[in-house]
């Protein structure tokens, strides 16, 4: 089965404009009970269905995510492109610490090849910016390990456009990857995303569906378990879930009237905000693969997208 294909990276790979975003089986949500078998079955459903865009990183689980995608590769590497990240680390507190040194750039790259179990990593993301590392110094390191065969090439996550543009300086950005949906809207008017249009890189979003909430899928009082970041993330109290849904009223009723389901009203949204942009929707179950490749090709009209433009901002930051 062959997909939308849009292009990413130095090479301009072509690539299924939309991927798997891999997280969920490892990190963030809903984490118990932890089923390998079953997401590494989903990741080959994917393979499968015509996504060639697998993302992960090395904080994922942590290190667990990277070796379930590296098992769901063996045999089917061919044509796939395989991205993951360093910079992150979760310390002996179990909270997240950024650590862009140079060498720990390095050791992380290699730690993720033998996770992955494969010889090179297609895009390989600096996955924050460290405020006590120059972009500069970050970028240069990742730039030797384009040079030494170890990633073909390389991106940044979540990070300013003046950062976006001395990095490019030294040496190409082939993707940004940066939260986009329609109640996270940050990258448009930060200006990150026209500045990935201006200079021939792609954008690469991942949260398309609101973390599960833009899809309408979570009841009003839903309670999410101990381990569900979305426990404490302020745009789940039950008072902005109750204000936004105004978001979700919105999603469904268009996809009331193109026939489609919410999920690939989200998707659409985010694609039409330009041919740079791929989505990444992240998922642990084959069902909702499925259902968001179902949703390939969907065209929203002018007036879908200047409807669902028209939303006002989400109540809640998005992280705590």
């Amino acid at each position: 089965m062959t997909l939308t294909q849009r292009s990413i990276g130095a090479a301009g790979q072509q690539v299924s404009a939309i991927g798997l975003g891999c997280m969920p089986a490892s990190w963030g949500y809903r984490l118990e009970p932890q089923d390998d078998a079953t997401s590494i079955a989903t990741i080959e459903r994917a393979l499968a269905l015509g996504v060639t865009h697998l993302d992960t990183a090395a904080v994922y689980g942590p290190e667990h995510n990277e070796r379930l995608v590296g098992a769901a590769l063996r045999g089917r590497r061919e044509g796939v492109l395989v991205a993951s990240k360093a910079g992150l680390y979760v310390d002996e507190r179990l909270t997240v610490q950024r650590d862009a040194r140079p060498e720990s750039l390095v050791a992380g790259c290699e730690a993720s090849l033998r996770r992955l179990a494969i010889d090179v990593i297609d895009l390989f993301y600096l996955h924050r910016v460290d405020p006590a590392v120059p972009v500069e110094e970050s970028w240069g390191a990742l730039a030797e390990l384009v040079t030494a065969g170890k990633v073909r090439s390389i991106g940044l996550s979540e990070c300013s456009v003046d950062e976006l543009a001395r990095a490019h300086a030294i040496h190409p950005v082939a993707a940004l990857q940066s939260e986009m949906s329609l109640w996270t809207r940050d990258a448009l008017d930060g200006g990150q995303l026209a500045w990935c249009a201006a200079n021939g890189v792609a954008f690469v979003a991942f949260g398309v569906l609101g973390r599960g909430y833009l899809t309408g899928a979570l009841p009003p009082g839903v309670v999410f378990p101990e381990r569900d970041f979305r426990r404490t993330n302020p745009r789940f109290t039950p008072a902005a879930m109750e204000a936004n849904r105004v978001h979700v009223d919105a999603v469904a009723a268009v996809a009331l009237e193109r026939g489609a389901r919410p999920s690939q009203v989200l998707i659409a949204w985010a694609l039409a905000q330009g041919p740079q942009v791929l989505a990444i929707p992240g998922t642990k179950r084959a069902a909702y693969v499925e259902e968001h490749v179902a949703g390939d090709g969907l065209v929203l009209s002018s007036a879908d997208l200047a409807r669902l433009d028209a939303l006002p901002p989400a109540l809640g930051n998005r992280y705590a």
